[in-house]
């Protein structure tokens, strides 16, 4: 009753459309500290999605940065101030040494939209091609280039295949998956083409999250940016979710696509301020200045300020003192090998992917067919909140569990939403699955060594 009123008072005061997670049965969460949210009667959960606070809820070294910098100056970026060029230095450290022009701004979605803007005013073309099932984020421009929220696209932007080897056009069975997937993105430019337009950019996620938590095949990137090159374009990285060390290896997620490729304007933003709204776009010195060579003057009044800054490079030392790198690395191929072993016991698995800390576990009810068990993914989600432990899905039919924790995420993290997961799957029966989202219904009457999808 307690929680009903509290969302009855929220609903008074906040648009309806912000959808609260658990929203049956929301959670007030009151603290955090690590990998752990508390509630208001002190119950610990698990987290696993808060992608955001990459090296660990309330950090200390994060927070007494902030507050020392707090005390001391907050302003605007039009005076001189030695955290913003000391920060751009040790973030050109880790990238392409083309890429050292920096635009700090406040969120993804602004990021985002100075990249377009970027984009257009270097090539002087205005299409752009994204991916299906895309999410770049929420400012009406890029709304329109983002297929998961808006599938019918105002003017002429256009989508590409996903690039899925699991359920996708093209599978990993093929000889090169890459290959064919960017060729489906050269019949695009050459369609958009065909019209008498122009492509201004290719715009993508580097490990696309909203579309399944989905791993690109190998040297996709770099065919596709030779595409769009030629087709007088530029290659746009969307670094927003899968920046800053979670895939282990690297500290960007577009480096696994080999040394070799490189955007020409990459973006960033929910993990560089560990909570704090902190985001930036890099790009090259000709498209810099082509950007200037406009003549409107880009001044943004937060992006960049001291106390951003400040925690800007605190975040950057937790990710190199405690190898956040490394643990991503270790903690992440335990989870992945749990999950296949899943995969093993479990008919309704239909695929583990991922790397580091960028993990998806794809339900199905039939592993021929690929039908997604969207019923019982949110199941799931429900059943592990029971055990006090917070997960979502994404994928175009939500029946992906996704696992993008604080990077401080441990093993014995790893082990207990495995055992979980076993317990929860190891009691469901058999599958029905029904689908709102593509108007029409499937129901399979499997044998009873399947599983049974959860009604809502």
């Amino acid at each position: 009753m307690q929680n009903d009123r509290r969302v009855l008072d929220l609903n008074r005061r906040q648009g309806k459309s912000c959808r609260l997670f658990y929203s049956d049965d929301p959670v007030k969460i009151i603290r955090a500290r690590g990998q752990y949210l508390f509630d208001e009667a002190g119950t610990q959960y698990l987290d696993c999605i808060s992608n955001v606070q990459h090296v660990g809820h309330c950090h200390p070294h994060i927070t007494e940065a902030a507050a020392a910098q707090m005390d001391l100056l907050n302003t605007n970026t039009r005076f001189l101030h030695d955290n913003i060029v000391m920060y751009a230095e040790r973030l050109a450290a880790t990238l392409p040494e083309k890429l050292c022009v920096f635009y700090f701004v406040n969120s993804g979605s602004e990021a985002n939209d100075l990249a377009l803007r970027l984009a257009q005013q270097y090539t002087q073309h205005e299409d752009v091609i994204v991916l299906d099932h895309a999410y770049h984020g929420h400012l009406k421009s890029l709304i329109d280039i983002s297929p998961y929220k808006f599938r019918k696209l105002t003017g002429q932007k256009e989508w590409a295949p996903l690039p899925d080897t699991y359920r996708g056009l093209y599978g990993a069975d093929l000889p090169d998956p890459g290959q064919a997937y960017a060729d489906a993105v050269k019949d695009l430019i050459e369609q958009v083409q065909s019209k008498g337009r122009k492509i201004a950019a290719f715009f993508a996620e580097s490990l696309p999250s909203v579309g399944g938590q989905v791993i690109l095949p190998n040297g996709y990137s770099a065919k596709v940016a030779e595409y769009v090159h030629s087709a007088g374009g530029v290659f746009v990285a969307d670094e927003v979710q899968s920046g800053f060390g979670r895939v282990g290896t690297h500290f960007w997620a577009f480096q696994l696509q080999g040394e070799h490729f490189c955007p020409d304007i990459l973006t960033m933003g929910k993990p560089m301020g560990n909570g704090h709204p902190l985001a930036c776009v890099v790009t090259t010195p000709e498209i810099a200045s082509a950007f200037t060579a406009n003549g409107v003057e880009y001044f943004n009044t937060f992006g960049g300020n001291p106390v951003s800054c400040a925690i800007g490079l605190a975040v950057l030392d937790v990710i190199e003192k405690e190898d956040l790198r490394g643990n991503a690395i270790k903690v992440g191929a335990v989870l992945k090998e749990l999950f296949r072993g899943l995969h093993s016991k479990h008919e309704i698995v239909g695929d583990v992917r991922g790397v580091g800390l960028f993990v998806g576990l794809e339900l199905v009810t039939d592993r021929k067919l690929k039908t997604p068990a969207t019923n019982t993914a949110a199941y799931v989600v429900k059943r592990l909140k029971e055990d006090h432990i917070v997960v979502s899905t994404d994928g175009p039919w939500d029946n992906v569990l996704k696992f993008k924790p604080p990077m401080c995420f441990s093993v014995e993290n790893a082990e207990q939403v495995a055992q979980s997961i076993d317990r929860i799957l190891t009691g469901r029966k058999c599958d029905v699955w029904t689908s709102t989202t593509t108007g029409f219904n499937l129901v399979f009457n499997p044998p009873q060594t399947r599983y049974q999808d959860h009604e809502p």
